[in-house]
């Protein structure tokens, strides 16, 4: 069976082969299996977490790299300052992954790997 190619671009490529993206999918699915969830459907629902931490991981980068505020110009003469809409975008993001973890019966704790709050 021939491999499908892979046209993700190079930074999600380099953010999926990093080792807290592993551990974090790997600690997903082990906090299921430890309480019993099977199916493809939760696997399905892990995917989508994943691809979320990619898109919160790239908003990150955005916010690091541009600002909170960022400068626009629209080409018709006008220019100024607007919000990084990234940030808005990382919101949204977030509470979107931790609905889903609460979906998936899951707690944001666990997959930190517990310990002291101090270690965060």
């Amino acid at each position: 069976m021939a491999k499908k190619p892979d046209h993700r671009s190079e930074d999600v490529k380099q953010i999926t082969r990093t080792k807290k993206y592993k551990e974090i999918e790997k600690d997903l699915r082990q906090q299921l299996e430890a309480n019993g969830t099977y199916g493809k459907f939760f696997d399905d629902m892990i995917d989508d977490y994943m691809a979320m931490y990619v898109t919160k991981t790239l908003l990150t980068e955005d916010i690091q790299k541009r600002g909170t505020i960022v400068e626009y110009n629209n080409g018709g003469g006008q220019r100024g300052m607007k919000k990084n809409e990234a940030v808005d975008m990382f919101n949204k993001t977030n509470a979107q992954m931790l609905k889903l973890l609460a979906e998936l019966g899951l707690k944001a704790g666990a997959i930190l790997g517990g310990g002291d709050d101090d270690e965060l």
